[in-house]
């Protein structure tokens, strides 16, 4: 992570992005603005942030979305930013991969907080937010290009292949349930069963790892899931 983290703020309310960026540059960050949905996912894309501020409510596409577009294609840390404060309205952000939920009207310096502990919990997590490469052992993943190289050679992924190895790679050592890793990747909508997820883990096996009966990359939580074995 740069010595100046790099948020994006994206809310359509012009003094809310001010105030937010005021405080945030106040304290060392470095802050981009959006003001809907289209400008966030652009902004995301054409230079990623180290953070996300993003607002549930937007018009056109709407924070939720926003989220859940996101989540299938980077692992940027989300607060989510709104009026609302029914518990189902946060419940809806984490489930669609928010990492931290403030309500407005909200206190700067708790925003500021929040924003350093979201960043702490991923550097320990060993992620990288701004889309740099992850190597453990002789596998690295580049999230930018979406390249992965085994001891230098390159390993052909298919899409979905790659999103479920970025995201176990992006948190080592933390178990993933097969319900969790089917909704985040291929979605709620998804009329298909875990088995789907087994089937994914089984190919990524054969691709990466010497002995795909006893892997020492991807292992598997009895009873539970998956987890990648960190350093």
């Amino acid at each position: 992570m740069a010595a100046f983290p790099t948020v994006l703020v994206v809310d359509d309310e012009p003094h809310i992005v001010e105030l937010v960026r005021y405080n945030l540059q106040h304290e060392g960050f470095e802050v981009r603005a959006a003001y809907d949905g289209r400008q966030a996912l652009e902004a995301l894309r054409r230079e990623p942030p180290d953070l996300v501020i993003l607002d549930l409510m937007l018009p056109g596409i709407d924070g939720v979305d926003v989220c859940r577009i996101v989540r299938r294609e980077s692992s940027v840390p989300i607060l989510m930013l709104t009026a609302r404060d029914a518990e189902p309205d946060r419940v809806r952000g984490f489930d669609v991969g928010a990492d931290d939920y403030v309500t407005k009207p909200f206190s700067p310096r708790e925003l500021v907080a929040r924003c350093r502990a979201i960043l702490r919990r991923v550097a320990r997590e060993g992620e990288s937010p701004a889309g740099s490469p992850v190597e453990i052992g002789s596998l690295v993943l580049d999230p930018t290009t979406r390249e992965v190289r085994l001891r230098g050679r390159p390993v052909e992924l298919t899409t979905k292949e790659f999103d479920l190895l970025r995201l176990l790679m992006l948190h080592p050592n933390r178990v993933f349930s097969r319900d969790f890793l089917l909704e985040r990747l291929w979605g709620p909508e998804y009329s298909g069963g875990t088995r789907t997820v087994d089937m994914h883990i089984s190919r990524l096996r054969e691709k990466i790892e010497d002995d795909p009966a006893a892997p020492t990359f991807i292992m598997t939580v009895r009873g539970v899931g998956y987890k990648f074995k960190g350093k």
